[in-house]
Parts: C-alpha cells; sequence; structure tokens
C-alpha cells in the first residue's frame, strides 16, 4: 500500500500542478494508486499465468555498487538526522545510529562471492525499518501523532466505504510511518526506494 501512496506522490511530482508551487494537500489523491498496488500485490498472489523459463540465469537487478552506494547515503543520512536529535529525542538518536550500524554490518553479505540473496537482503532492511517505526512512533510527540491521525482521518473519510478494514488498517498505518519518517528525516530503507 504504501507503494501505491509513493507512486501517488512521485506522479503529484511529475504534474504540471506540482510544477506550478501547488503542495498535494489531500490524501483521497492516492486512493487509486493503492488500489492500483493492491491489485498488483492480488494478482501477483495468484499467480500470473504459467512460468516461463530462460535458458539464461537472471541478471541481478541492481549492482552490487549500486547497493554499497544506497547503503551509504542511507547510513549518512541517519547520522544527521540523529546528530540533530541527539539533545531533543536521545532514545530516537540512539535508533538512528544503531541502525547507521546496523547497515554497515550489511556490507558482507553485499560483498559475498555467489549469487546475492536479494530476499534476505530485503527482509533485514524490513525488520530495520520497523525497528526505526516503533520507535518513531513511541518517542513522537502526542500533538505531532494527534495532527497526522486527524490529517488522515480528515484525507480518508470520503473513501472508507469504498476499502476493506484490512486495506484501510494497512493505509493509516503506512501513512502514519511515511510521515514520521519524513517528519524525522528518515530515510527509506527497503530496496524499492533504490533509484
Amino acid at each position: 500500500m504504501l507503494k501505491g501512496i509513493d507512486r501517488a506522490f512521485e506522479s503529484w511530482s511529475r504534474s504540471r500542478r506540482a510544477a506550478g508551487g501547488r503542495q498535494l494537500k489531500s490524501l483521497a489523491y492516492c486512493v487509486d494508486a493503492v488500489l492500483d498496488v493492491a491489485a498488483e500485490a492480488h494478482e501477483a498472489a495468484a499467480g500470473g499465468g504459467p512460468e516461463v523459463k530462460s535458458a539464461r540465469p537472471a541478471a541481478e537487478p541492481f549492482s552490487r555498487t549500486e547497493l554499497k552506494q544506497y547503503f551509504e547515503r542511507n547510513r549518512s543520512r541517519l547520522q544527521a538526522s540523529a546528530e540533530k536529535r541527539r539533545a531533543t529525542h536521545a532514545t530516537i538518536a540512539a535508533r538512528l545510529e544503531e541502525t547507521a550500524k546496523r547497515l554497515k554490518e550489511m556490507e558482507p553479505i553485499v560483498d559475498a562471492p555467489g549469487a546475492l540473496d536479494l530476499e534476505d537482503l530485503e527482509r533485514r532492511l524490513t525488520v530495520l525499518e520497523e525497528k526505526l517505526s516503533a520507535a518513531l512512533s513511541a518517542e513522537a510527540d502526542e500533538e505531532d501523532l494527534l495532527a497526522i491521525y486527524r490529517e488522515m482521518d480528515r484525507l480518508l473519510a470520503p473513501y472508507r466505504r469504498k476499502m476493506s478494514a484490512e486495506q484501510l488498517a494497512q493505509l493509516e498505518r503506512q501513512y502514519t510511518q511515511k510521515r514520521l519518517f519524513e517528519q524525522f528525516e528518515v530515510p527509506r530503507l527497503s530496496l524499492f526506494y533504490l533509484t
């Protein structure tokens, strides 16, 4: 679902309205993209037809150099955010520094000979993001969280009947995580954000 929100924001940033300086003020803009991603996930889970076997092994989607640069860029951003918050949010700063350290510890995995297990790497990154998200939620000011929830409720109100409870819950979690990551200037770690 977060992938759908990100697609919607990327689409907005490429639009003429965004180029004119207008800000995206409605989460409703994301609904179609979120529903598209949900449909894609459903199709992928159901299977997309017969598997076509290739004579050649598939190339890795990212070079190891790209992965290392991505980890380094995220480590730098985590450390910069930790430094900014050391005096006001010591617990968050410690979590950010710990996450940067864990990213550094993943370098041997990327450098290891043989095929790179991107699924396992993504699992590790997901765990780091979930720990960060939990720390940010626990340490964020209550008023900031209330503002995020109010904004989300207002924006989703017209679409609540069109989405299942499960879709809404997932969208709400992902939206809250996205806003907290933005507020604390925390980079997304998932390989989905490697560009």
